[in-house]
C-alpha cells in the first residue's frame, strides 16, 4: 500500500504529517513523494485563515479532478471545524479528526478496501513519543501540548484542537534525545501555545527547556508561539531558560492588535502594557533576542483610532518578523456574529501596516552589515545557495556549506526577509 501526504499550516500540522507517516510505516505502508505513484492520498487541512480554507478547497477538489481513482482521506483542523463543506467538496472521503492520529492505520485500511471511514472527536492521543518519519533529517518537530485554554473570540483552530492536553516532560525529552542521536541539529518546540505548557499537569515551559537543554550534543532548539496571558507568572524562569547556549533566542509572542480595548473585544485576557513587559523583561536579559509577533488587521471592532494604536505599537517595538492577517470570519466564532469591516479600509490599513513592517524589518536587517555570526545550516535555498540561522535565528543565505554543520559568517548584505554573508 502506497501513501501520499500533502501538508497545510502549522509547524504542529506537519508533526501530525510525520506521526500518521511514522504510524503507517510501522505497518510497512510505502509513503511516496507524488501523488500519481499512491494508492491513497491523504490531505492534511489547515483551517485557521479564510485564505488557506480556500487553498484547501481547492486543492481537495483538483486532486479528485485528476486522480479519480484513488482513495482520498482528509485530515486536520477542516474536519472538526467545517464537516458539512468538507461533506459537499469531498462526499466520500474518509475523515481522520486532529486529535485521533492514532486511527490513521485504521482509516487508511479501511479506505483502502473500500470503505469510507471517518474517525473524529477530541480523542486522549498522546503524540509525544509517537513514530515519526522526519521529512527533513536534520529538524525534529517535537509536540509538546495539544489544545488551548484561552477563549479568542476570532479563532476557529480551538474548536478542532480541544482543550490543553500537556505531554509528559520525560516523554518529550527521551524522544528528542533519541532525534539529537540520529543527527537532528535543530529541535523545534510546537503547540497551539507552547508557554501553555504543564498548566494542566503541574510542570512548566521552563522546566522541560532545561531538561532538553540538559541533554549533551551542538543542537539549536527553537521554541513555538506563545500567548502572552500564559507568559505572566513564570516569567523570569523563561528567560533564564533561554539564556542556555543551545537555545535560539527567538520570542514569538503575538500581540494582534496594539489596542485594549479591541484586545478585550478579542477576549485575549492581557493589555498592551502587559505585552510591552514582556518583551522588556526579556530584551533587558538578552538584548540580541528577536522579536516575532501577529497582527489582524481589520477585527470588526477595529477603529482608525485603534488601527494607529497598532501602528504606533509596531514602531515602538519594532519586531524582526511581523506575520500580518486580514480579518475575514471563521466558522462558529463568537466574531463571525459581527460585521465585518469594508474591503476598502481593510486594503487601507493591511498597506500601511506592511508598508511599516517592510521599513522596520529592512532597518532592523541593515544594522547587522558587517558583524560576524556563527550560523547552524539547516538546508538548501530556493534560489540557490544555502539557509543558516544566526543564534537570534535571522535567515542567512551562503554559496556554499553543508547542511547540519555550524560555520562563521561575515553578514555583507542585507534584505527585508534576509541577509547575505560569505563563510570566513
Amino acid at each position: 500500500m502506497k501513501v501520499y501526504i500533502e501538508t497545510f499550516g502549522c509547524t504542529f500540522n506537519q508533526g501530525d504529517s510525520q506521526i500518521m507517516a511514522g504510524l503507517l510505516q510501522e505497518k510497512n505502508a510505502q509513503i511516496v513523494e507524488k501523488p500519481e505513484n499512491a494508492d491513497i492520498i491523504i490531505v492534511n487541512t489547515c483551517y485557521v485563515k479564510h485564505p488557506t480554507e480556500q487553498k484547501v478547497l481547492n486543492r481537495i477538489k483538483k486532486v479528485q479532478e485528476q486522480f479519480p481513482n484513488k482513495k482520498l482521506i482528509i485530515s486536520g483542523c477542516m474536519v472538526e471545524i467545517d464537516q458539512d463543506k468538507l461533506e459537499k467538496a469531498a462526499p466520500t472521503a474518509g475523515w481522520i479528526g486532529p486529535r485521533q492520529i492514532k486511527s490513521t492505520v485504521d482509516v487508511v485500511e479501511s479506505c483502502f478496501e473500500g470503505e469510507s471511514a471517518r474517525i473524529t472527536g477530541h480523542g486522549n492521543d498522546i503524540k509525544a513519543g509517537l513514530p515519526k518519519t522526519r521529512f527533513d533529517q536534520m529538524v525534529h518537530i517535537s509536540q509538546i501540548c495539544e489544545g488551548c485554554n484561552g477563549r479568542c473570540t476570532y479563532c476557529c483552530t480551538r474548536f478542532a484542537r480541544g482543550k490543553l492536553q500537556s505531554y509528559f516532560s520525560n516523554t518529550i525529552k527521551n524522544e528528542i534525545e533519541e532525534a539529537i542521536n540520529e543527527g537532528c541539529v535543530e529541535i523545534q518546540l510546537t503547540a497551539q501555545d507552547t508557554a501553555a505548557y504543564g498548566k494542566d499537569t503541574g510542570e512548566t515551559l521552563a522546566e522541560l527547556i532545561n531538561k532538553i537543554t540538559s541533554i549533551s550534543g551542538d543542537f539549536r532548539l527553537r521554541i513555538g508561539m506563545m500567548h502572552p496571558k500564559s507568559m505572566i507568572g513564570h516569567l523570569e524562569e523563561l528567560i533564564d531558560a533561554f539564556k542556555h547556549k543551545n537555545v535560539y533566542k527567538f520570542l514569538h509572542i503575538p500581540i494582534q492588535s496594539g489596542n485594549d480595548q479591541v484586545l478585550n473585544d478579542m477576549n485575549r485576557e492581557h493589555t498592551v502594557n502587559e505585552f510591552k513587559d514582556i518583551i522588556s523583561k526579556f530584551k533587558k536579559e538578552i538584548p540580541e533576542i528577536s522579536i516575532a509577533t501577529d497582527v489582524i488587521v481589520g477585527y470588526p471592532t477595529e477603529t482608525d483610532e485603534s488601527f494607529e494604536d497598532t501602528l504606533n505599537l509596531i514602531n515602538d517595538i519594532k519586531p524582526n518578523f511581523i506575520h500580518i492577517s486580514k480579518y475575514r470570519h471563521r466558522p462558529m466564532t463568537i466574531s463571525s456574529t459581527l460585521p465585518e469591516i469594508s474591503y476598502d479600509v481593510m486594503k487601507k490599513r493591511s498597506k500601511a501596516l506592511n508598508d511599516l513592517k517592510s521599513k522596520i524589518l529592512y532597518e532592523n536587517n541593515l544594522s547587522e552589515i558587517s558583524k560576524i555570526y556563527e550560523i547552524l545550516i539547516t538546508g538548501k535555498g530556493s534560489k540557490g545557495g544555502y539557509i543558516g540561522r544566526t543564534n537570534f535565528y535571522k535567515p542567512v543565505i551562503v554559496e556554499n556549506a553543508r547542511i547540519g554543520s555550524f560555520v562563521n559568517v561575515k553578514i555583507e548584505k542585507a534584505t527585508s526577509t534576509y541577509l547575505k554573508g560569505s563563510i570566513l
